[in-house]
């Protein structure tokens, strides 16, 4: 056992040592949150001599809660870790220990996209459906939609209602969403599975109808601690409160300005409220920065500092000085990734190893400047979600399946033909090989000829044939993504890598898909199958014996909890960040975080840039707020911006904020009432929809109704 207390400062030590009662921890970037709470964990197991199954910690990813559980036994000798987990993998061992109270075996299936996919793909085969309907994709989003608002007791009917109920009420359904919706319900009772919304949602049901098993859990957790809280979400929250009613002892680490998942449910409010919610709470303040440089702070808290909804507090670092903050405004996006090649390669010339340096970005479909000057440079890169990614053994097999469907290349055929196994081996390889020789044909030419062949008879050899041919005929104007998760289900290759139990490769091919997504949305309409090929192609062709020492490139958000010696952050220009999908006053506070996030992973080095390009949608680029909020001497330009060019972008940043501001104050006129328009004159206001923020105006000098924006500036009459 170590001495827990050992090297803690004042602020970890308080969080470590107060045991009793609710204590909320506002943890800046780089304070050792992480640290404090493993060290707490110890602490209680250590000293206090509480057991480790009586102490729940939860995590957000099922990587740091390993990460936490190898430093817990590090500190505390003991293998026994307790309860140290994601909320999803606690409610499994609580639905796994009392499922006899919800009808339920012990062994449930917990369902992932793949399996949801499966389910979806018999209700559609069994309704007649097809992919024009609705996508996979949107149909899981849907699903996910209706049982967290829009049917938050769908599950009643999955627990009260008999199989052949929940059957009949999913056959008599007409609408194609009640189809889908009612279909998954049915699928998921009739195997027992159960997805990550149903494991809280079933949770939450189980502690609320049985007092017997919500005060055994209650009196069984007698600390709770969890990391991460500004990325809680309603659900999470409520299952807390409820855990938490016994012994009264909640410890929550968080930082709002880190908040950047609200897109996935996460609301800062439970953080930022809950001396409220809990008034009786202790608060402590973990500022000091073991990460930064005092350079790089001051530059993002006066960045962040620009937030209204938020805990005022600035971070301290504890290092020495180093280099000031650099910006620097490119003519052309080439320009700005030039700029970044030649200080990177100064800072290897003054012995930085290129592994040391990260490049980061708030979109992935930025680096292709950046990658084509990087390949004339010749400097190494690995771009994070993709060139390191596309070595493993799984993603290069689903890329040779798609690369199947469209080129039927002998390559792309040797690797996946008997995978899953179809007893094509060695033997009717070498068959195979003679005879595409002999004819002068590819090898999956030939297996097609010999389908009839006695040596073939007993093989899955047409089955992957009528896969191939298939796909390939109904794979143009579809999505990639979409054409995938066809292959990969199909072909049984996700079914094989499921029942090997083999859960990180089925997390790679969700990650592959992702990534498919991000490259889709990033083309638009114009993204077909070779065009993902090709691209794709750059990454996985390339030299991976310089990947050890390469420069990471990679997103913000891959970027979260992560810290490297310098940073480069590209692209800052309106319209890429923050995001042109920026439409919210929240929604701009939540991409000023995740700026904030960007500049608090840097160590020792921080660059900003920008380019004068053009947006994805053609409008010209200009710097981004971000740059304009922080402190002017906070930062050192490589040249002064042009005069004219501020003031475009001031002008810009002014009207755009007024925009968000008058969405954000809702309608100023009810329906009914007259106004004025500059423009078009006299009307009244016929409708009001706050969804879209717009007035629904009957003109008197138009025939036709206008649908006019809240953010418009119209007068009462």
């Amino acid at each position: 056992m170590q001495d827990v207390l050992k090297n803690l400062n004042a602020a970890q030590r308080e969080a470590v040592t107060t045991t009793e009662g609710l204590i909320r921890v506002v943890a800046g970037a780089g304070s050792g949150k992480t640290r404090a709470l493993a060290h707490r964990f110890a602490y209680l197991v250590n000293e206090a001599g509480i057991l480790p199954g009586n102490i729940l910690c939860v995590t957000f990813t099922n990587k740091s809660a390993g990460e936490m559980r190898q430093r817990i036994r590090q500190l505390t000798g003991d293998s026994d870790a307790g309860y140290i987990c994601t909320f999803h993998s606690f409610c499994v061992s609580v639905l796994q220990e009392d499922s006899h109270a919800v009808q339920y075996p012990k062994r449930f299936l917990v369902l992932d996209n793949s399996d949801i996919d499966t389910m979806l793909q018999t209700v559609y085969e069994e309704r007649n459906l097809t992919l024009r309907h609705m996508t996979f994709s949107r149909a899981r989003d849907m699903i996910e939609i209706r049982k967290l608002f829009q049917e938050p007791d769908y599950y009643q009917d999955m627990l009260a209602m008999p199989l052949e109920g929940l059957r009949e009420k999913y056959l008599s359904a007409a609408a194609v969403e009640d189809i889908i919706f009612y279909g998954y319900l049915y699928q998921e009772k009739r195997c027992f599975g159960l997805d990550y919304n149903d494991l809280i949602k079933f949770t939450l049901y189980l502690f609320e109808q049985d007092a017997g098993i919500r005060l055994k859990w209650q009196r069984r957790l007698e600390y709770i601690m969890i990391d991460e809280f500004q990325d809680i979400d309603e659900l999470q929250y409520k299952l807390m409160c409820v855990l938490c009613g016994y012994h009264r002892n909640l410890f929550i680490v968080g930082d709002p300005d880190q908040t950047i998942y609200t897109w996935r449910g996460a609301n800062v409010k439970y953080l930022l409220d809950f001396d409220k919610a809990f008034p009786n709470c202790k608060t402590i303040m973990m500022m000091q920065n073991y990460r930064s440089s005092p350079q790089i702070l001051r530059a993002a808290n006066s960045l962040i500092s620009k937030n209204v909804h938020r805990i005022k507090k600035e971070l301290l670092s504890t290092l020495p000085d180093s280099g000031p903050v650099f910006f620097h405004h490119a003519e052309s996006a080439e320009q700005e990734a030039e700029w970044i090649a030649a200080k990177i390669a100064e800072l290897e010339q003054q012995g930085v190893p290129y592994q040391d340096i990260t490049i980061l970005y708030r979109a992935h479909y930025v680096t292709r400047t950046l990658e084509e000057v990087f390949r004339r440079r010749k400097l190494p890169y690995v771009i994070y979600s993709g060139a390191q990614f596309f070595d493993r053994k799984e993603i290069k097999d689903a890329l040779s399946y798609l690369r199947m469907t469209a080129y039927r290349d002998d390559l792309s055929f040797q690797r996946i033909v008997n995978t899953p196994k179809r007893n094509l081996g060695e033997k009717r390889m070498r068959f195979l090989k003679l005879y595409a020789e002999q004819n002068g044909c590819s090898l999956y030419e030939a297996l097609h000829r010999c389908l009839e062949d006695e040596l073939f008879r007993n093989t899955k050899a047409r089955p992957f044939i009528q896969l191939i041919e298939g796909t390939a005929a109904r794979y143009a104007g579809k999505p990639v993504s979409e054409v995938l998760g066809i292959l990969l289900n199909r072909s049984g290759y996700e079914e094989m890598l499921r029942t090997e139990g083999n859960q990180d490769r089925l997390d790679n091919l969700a990650e592959l898909k992702q990534s498919i997504y991000e490259y889709e949305a990033a083309c638009g309409e114009e993204c077909t199958l070779e065009d993902y090929l090709s691209h794709v192609a750059l990454f996985s062709n390339s030299d991976t014996s310089e990947r050890r020492n390469a420069v990471k490139m990679m997103t913000v958000h891959t970027a979260k909890g992560l810290e490297f010696p310098y940073v480069f952050l590209c692209s800052l220009c309106e319209g890429v960040f923050p995001s042109v999908k920026t439409k919210t006053l929240p929604a701009m506070e939540e991409e000023r975080r995740l700026a904030f996030v960007a500049m608090t992973r840097a160590e020792g080095g921080l660059f900003l840039s920008d380019n004068a390009g053009r947006n994805i949608d053609g409008s010209s680029r200009i710097p981004s707020r971000f740059v304009f909020d922080i402190d002017r001497l906070l930062l050192q330009y490589t040249a002064e911006l042009p005069e004219s060019l501020v003031a475009e972008a001031s002008d810009h940043i002014r009207f755009h904020q007024r925009q968000l501001s008058a969405l954000a104050a809702g309608p100023s006129f009810s329906a009914g009432q007259r106004i004025s328009h500059p423009i078009f004159g006299d009307g009244a206001i016929l409708a009001i929809d706050r969804e879209a923020s717009t007035y629904t105006v009957q003109f008197d000098d138009i025939p036709t109704p206008r649908s006019i924006s809240f953010r418009v500036r119209i007068t009462p009459l």
